[in-house]
């Protein structure tokens, strides 16, 4: 039997880097016997333009609906007019909203999993350089963000009376069911995890809140605290998301499992970076309890386009990601260990210290893209 896979390579670096994760895909795949029914789907602003109507195929949305795993590059091209922002449809929604918000709130991916995780070799990138403060195993933490409400619940609109726009209203939608199945599943995924936090031991959830302020989020820490209980063995805290972001840089070590909302999530998130290397290492899992969407989190880049020079390792690990969660679901031990693989493999080449991209070892000794996408998969079908 073959698992159906969609990939959704976008634009810009987005090919790049899918090609990269293809290749390590396809390296731990043959040896294992796993087979796969590949589509590839174009999708993103490139694709707007070519076709002018939508931002990737008609019948998409089902290729999606039906595909064991779905992976996604990234997407989002510069828009021709000089507005300094991205392509935008007719709706005036961002072309390749389709792919990536679409199939989150189509197939319920309700939870963005976001694993921070200082790999030795890896230095992080506070002030901007690369300075080594915590060992390596000091920062390890998952974030979970709401994936489907919040400031991206689409509730909201303009006003342009006589084409000028005079209101612009986002509104924040916050509700039970999300907020419990979240919760539940950072709960979940604390309980599993084989340690807890760095600094103590202590298997723990924070819930990332303005509850001082906002009604939704004193809402969702009610939730939160309700949803705890039943989880006795596991510390339940709260941090005020300002102040959070200071304590994140200051004292990653606290933390093992954070639980936000969408704004919140997604803003942290990308400042949690930082810590584990920048974007080029940060992946994001868009899941739900019947699919599951992998990506990098760094963006199209489309400054980089076509060079050859991107970090591919984040979409490495998002198909180390993508293949662990499906052989969880699929009780497959194969895709498990081609998961484990895959990660050993990039432990391995950031080890070693070579070859890795200009923002990992600087432009001196950078290699380019397909040359660490090639020894990472050399390594990881090694290894099996």
């Amino acid at each position: 039997m073959a698992y159906k896979l969609v990939c959704l390579p976008g634009d810009g670096t987005g090919p790049e880097v899918m090609r990269e994760g293809m290749r390590v895909l396809q390296s731990v795949s043959e040896p294992l016997g796993i087979a796969w029914s590949t589509e590839e789907i174009p999708c993103g602003g490139k694709y707007f333009l070519e076709h002018g109507t939508r931002d990737w195929p008609e019948g998409s949305e089902e290729k999606c609906a039906a595909a064991d795993l779905i992976l996604l590059g990234a997407v989002g091209w510069p828009d021709p007019k000089g507005t300094g922002g991205p392509v935008t449809m007719h709706n005036g929604k961002m072309a390749g909203h389709s792919p990536v918000i679409g199939n989150r709130i189509r197939l319920n991916l309700y939870a963005n999993v976001r694993p921070v995780k200082l790999y030795a070799g890896v230095q992080h990138r506070i002030h901007g350089a690369h300075k080594q403060v915590w060992e390596p195993g000091k920062v390890d933490i998952v974030f979970l963000r709401e994936n489907t409400e919040g400031m991206y619940s689409q509730a909201g609109g303009k006003l342009a009376p006589g084409g000028r726009t005079d209101v612009a209203i986002d509104t924040r939608v916050i509700t039970r069911r999300a907020s419990e199945q979240i919760i539940r599943h950072a709960f979940e995924l604390c309980r599993a995890r084989p340690h807890g936090a760095p600094k103590d031991g202590k298997k723990r959830v924070t819930a990332i809140v303005k509850d001082n302020v906002l009604h939704g989020c004193q809402f969702f820490r009610d939730v939160f605290f309700e949803i705890g209980a039943e989880y006795p063995e596991i510390e339940k805290e709260t941090a005020i998301v300002d102040a959070f972001t200071q304590w994140l840089l200051g004292q990653p070590e606290h933390y093992d499992v954070c639980v936000t909302t969408n704004m919140f999530g997604d803003i942290v998130t990308d400042l949690a970076s930082v810590l584990q290397g920048g974007m080029g290492m940060a992946v994001g899992a868009n899941v739900g309890r019947e699919h599951g969407m992998f990506e990098p989190i760094h963006g199209s880049a489309p400054k980089h386009a076509g060079k050859d020079k991107v970090n591919p390792i984040a979409m490495i690990l998002a198909v180390k990601e993508g293949l662990d969660w499906l052989g969880q679901r699929k009780h497959d031990e194969k895709l498990r260990r081609a998961a484990a693989a895959i990660e050993q493999a990039v432990v391995g080449i950031l080890d070693a210290g070579k070859p890795l991209t200009y923002d990992i070892v600087g432009e001196a000794a950078a290699a380019r893209c397909s040359e660490v996408g090639k020894a990472v998969s050399d390594r990881a079908k090694a290894l099996l």
